[in-house]
């Protein structure tokens, strides 16, 4: 398999949103995520998110079959609540890249598509002008009750990448867990680098 990473702006995100929320969907349902899909609510995000200025989605192509995705768009393009961590600290968010979700379906881990995700989404920022970026990753004690035998978090990638949770920058973000009758918030712990 063959695979081939590349940024995609503007039209291009416009014209590959179905294909990204169908990976959202498939990927977050696993844990740590558990995310019970809603086509619906993933059409709105995805519109938001691909009407922000500096936005970019980086695909990973297996063919013309997309495989993985990662996003990112400046921090004040995203909801308040996510800002709110860094503004209410005196961060100034004008110079901060956010990144989103980043999906790969698993028989393509392990390749290094993951450090293409963040090379091109952190070249982004940088053009931008960002002095930094982050992104939030939900937090799951490990005796949660789906914790799967053998599951490894990706902290030690993240480490690796120059990204540090940053004591006391937390969010909570509320989606549909398989066997929940309604959304409920989760926490949500950010990860800093800059540059």
């Amino acid at each position: 398999m063959s695979v081939t990473v590349r940024s995609l702006t503007g039209a291009e995100i416009a014209d590959v949103l179905d294909d990204l929320a169908s990976l959202r969907i498939a990927v977050f349902a696993s844990f740590p995520y558990l995310y019970d899909g809603d086509a619906a609510y993933e059409a709105d995000y995805l519109r938001e998110f691909a009407s922000a200025p500096d936005a970019v989605m980086v695909a990973a192509f297996d063919g013309e079959r997309i495989v993985g995705a990662a996003t990112a768009s400046p921090m004040q393009a995203q909801k308040a609540e996510f800002q709110a961590p860094f503004a209410v600290r005196g961060l100034d968010v004008a110079r901060l890249f956010y990144f989103g979700e980043s999906v790969l379906l698993p028989e393509y881990r392990g390749r290094g598509i993951g450090h293409g995700f963040f090379d091109h989404r952190e070249a982004r920022a940088r053009e931008a002008g960002a002095t930094a970026a982050c992104f939030a990753a939900v937090i799951r004690p490990e005796n949660h009750p789906a914790w799967p035998a053998g599951y490894q978090p990706l902290d030690a990638f993240w480490r690796k990448r120059g990204y540090a949770p940053v004591s006391g920058f937390m969010t909570d973000l509320a989606w549909k867990e398989h066997r929940e009758m309604e959304e409920s918030p989760k926490p949500m712990q950010y990860w800093l680098r800059t540059w």
